[in-house]
């Protein structure tokens, strides 16, 4: 077996997303005041930086003024501030409501922030942490956590050039060790790494499990006519069953182009619910398709999204190392957004780590410094006051849910003297298929509703065919065995990629397929499964997505 290069570094990152870039450019920002030298490397699984990033998205823009007071001096790409909020409840396939603005959820509004694209602003933070002298590698996948002594000593990439079989082919590089003092793992929702450092080191106790949605979003260059710089869309209702979750967005940026897409939560009940087909579906009804019309489609992506909140934040340091970001679970679903508190709490956990780099031998192995400081912080004030937000959507639905969060948000501010928890996964809770109507989803047609495989087209993805599949099962039998009769194998529908597929074989018994070269690192099957059986883990660094502008 080859050997492993290892790279020793102050601090490693684990993921160039917004918490990772900012915390690395945080600590080199102290290092620089301080007159210290620190080494950083950030390493990331996308072919380059931004091309895993996917968010709506609408930014509040604090962190990153704390971070760069001079961010429009130093060309962020943060330009098409908000200019008018509109609340759309879609009555039914076509009838819909505009809401009145005081109906609105006070944090749902928008005054002072702006529609951005969040894979360029982690471009252009990626620009500003290497100049500030981070090592960036992007392409390479951070696959295992490395252990010392009990303590999180780094990560090890991931070998380049295995077989499907596993054995090495020609060309095979070994992955590298990078080492770190103390290491940041800021991979995103539902990180692989994030979620192992949950097991090994019991961050999970105490608290409930997080929750997600999923997120699935397309850009569109639509007709200048139709066009409103500036204008926020959100709509709940149609159609989306009254007891599931979720709701559609439509942001219109810069250049004629809109973003759009649904978040619908998991833990949906019914096992015939495709999200996807719910997307396109979406689309046509006519508060959206009079917007698309005549325009054209040109970019789609999905992922997974936290919905937990407070009460689902795990403990956030361990021996070497620190959770922030999505990984650690800190969207704010009150405002659905995640991006800001991900930039502040990857600097919070730059600046536990820049003191505790300070005092040598003497630093401690577990930085408690960083949960009291996330605790002290605006971050978890947001969250403090948000917290019965995505609990009463589950609890009352969606009339009832709505009223309590008014009445929440809009009078108390966040301040009733209760919590509301939600104990139960996201798996669990899929009824029989044989106890629910099938749903009839309408053929696409081709103009505003389109299928998946076109999709995952426009989502550039691409995956070295013959290399191990990053999609584990646990038990190989449970999708035919258990799967299929229960819940006629709802990840032929859960996944917004048909990475999933049940096929019949010469002799007419159901096989389930895998097609890993779809996967567009979404990580709901992760999440979805029934029985959890489904694993992620990361595939050859670069493979997946390429997004552009998402």
């Amino acid at each position: 077996m080859s050997e492993r290069e290892r790279m020793e570094f102050d601090v490693v990152i684990v993921g160039a997303g917004p918490c990772g870039l900012a915390a690395a450019c945080r600590v080199l920002q102290l290092a620089a005041a301080a007159g210290r030298e620190v080494t950083v490397c950030v390493v990331e699984k996308g072919a380059e930086i931004g091309a895993h990033i996917l968010s709506g998205a609408v930014f509040e823009p604090t962190a990153l003024t704390e971070l760069f007071p001079d961010w429009r001096e130093r060309g962020a790409p943060v330009t098409t501030p908000v200019t008018h909020d509109e609340f759309h409840w879609l009555r039914n396939d076509t009838a819909s409501l505009q809401l009145p603005e005081f109906f609105i959820p006070r944090p749902m509004r928008n005054h002072g922030n702006y529609i951005i694209s969040l894979g360029r602003l982690c471009q252009w933070l990626g620009q500003q942490a290497e100049a500030l002298g981070a090592n960036l590698f992007p392409g390479f996948a951070a696959s295992r956590v490395l252990y010392e002594n009990g303590r999180v000593a780094g990560v090890i990439t991931g070998d380049l050039g295995r077989g499907a079989d596993g054995e090495e082919k020609p060309g095979f590089q070994p992955g590298y060790e990078l080492c770190g003092k103390y290491t940041i793992f800021a991979e995103g929702c539902r990180g692989h790494l994030g979620k192992e450092l949950m097991e090994v080191y019991g961050l999970r106790e105490g608290c409930d499990p997080q929750h997600y949605g999923i997120g699935l979003k397309e850009v569109w260059t639509i007709d200048p006519a139709k066009h409103r710089e500036g204008l926020v869309v959100h709509t709940l209702g149609w159609p989306l069953a009254g007891d599931t979750e979720g709701g559609g967005f439509l942001y219109h940026a810069a250049n004629n182009q809109v973003y759009l897409g649904v978040i619908i939560a998991l833990n949906y009940s019914n096992p015939h619910l495709n999200p996807f087909e719910e997307f396109q579906r979406w689309k046509q009804h006519p508060a959206i398709r009079q917007v698309l019309a005549g325009g054209q489609r040109v970019s789609y992506g999905a992922r997974a999204v936290n919905k937990g909140g407070l009460q689902s934040l795990p403990r956030l340091a361990f021996p070497g190392g620190l959770l922030a970001g999505c990984d650690a679970g800190f969207l704010n679903g009150a405002k659905i957004k995640g991006s800001h508190t991900a930039l502040k709490t990857g600097m919070l956990a730059a600046e536990a780590i820049f003191g505790a780099l300070g005092q040598g031998d003497a630093a401690p192995a577990v930085l408690d410094s960083f949960e009291t400081a996330v605790r002290g912080s605006w971050v978890w004030r947001e969250l403090e006051e948000g917290r019965n937000f995505a609990p009463a959507q589950k609890k009352f639905g969606l009339l009832l849910g709505g009223a309590f969060i008014w009445l929440d948000q809009n009078v108390f501010r966040g301040r009733l003297p209760f919590t509301l928890r939600s104990p139960v996964p996201d798996h669990i809770g899929l009824r029989r298929a044989s106890d629910i109507p099938a749903i009839t989803y309408p053929r696409p047609d081709g103009r505003i509703s389109f299928e998946r495989l076109s999709s995952v087209f426009l989502s550039s993805t691409n995956h070295e065919e013959d290399q191990p599949c990053h999609l584990r099962l646990k038990d190989p039998t449970v999708p035919i065995a258990r799967n299929l009769p229960d819940f006629d194998e709802p990840a032929q529908r859960y996944c917004p990629a048909g990475v999933y597929e049940v096929v019949k074989q010469a002799d007419g018994t159901p096989r389930f397929q895998i097609n890993a070269q779809n996967c567009v690192h979404c990580k709901v099957c992760d999440i979805k499964d029934p029985a959890a059986n489904i694993r992620w883990v990361t595939p050859e660094g670069g493979g997946g997505p390429n997004y552009s502008g998402m």
